[in-house]
């Protein structure tokens, strides 16, 4: 992300860790401490578990959030963009069809994702005092009103 941020121009950005639950407060403590202008909260379990008091502390804080599953911006994120769960199960079912037809796992390709979801939750914006471009609106797949 570090590569990323600097082709971006993003002057810093800085890594937060949470391992268990019990240590959320922790991270929520340097969030509020920085003064992000956003954050990207991180796809695993954990954060998963997690989104909605993600989400209530940066509602709290006034941090725009992304990530990238659509669950967390229908649980209070800014916005979401990321692979489109339901095409990555349908592909999923197509590879556990063919082992089960007799294929062996280590003879079929490895495959990326290449259907993408962009979802924007307004009433976080709103929320938020911010104006989301109506060509950003225009390209979402999935709008929260």
């Amino acid at each position: 992300m570090q590569d990323a941020a600097r082709a971006l121009g993003v002057n810093q950005l800085v890594s937060l860790e949470a391992r268990g639950p019990d240590e959320f407060e922790e991270a929520f403590a340097e969030l509020a401490r920085g003064r992000p202008d956003a954050v990207l909260v991180e796809l695993n379990a954990l954060n998963w578990t997690y989104r909605r008091r993600i989400a209530a502390f940066a509602a709290e804080h006034r941090l725009p959030t992304m990530s990238g599953e659509t669950g967390f911006a229908e649980g209070g994120d800014l916005m979401s963009y990321g692979p489109s769960l339901p095409d990555h199960t349908r592909r999923a079912a197509a590879l556990v069809e063919k082992i089960l037809k007799g294929a062996k796992p280590a003879d079929l390709p490895v495959e990326q994702p290449t259907t993408f979801e962009l979802v924007i939750n307004l009433k976080t914006a709103k929320e938020l005092g911010l104006t989301i471009p109506p060509t950003l609106l225009f390209q979402a797949d999935e709008v929260i009103r």
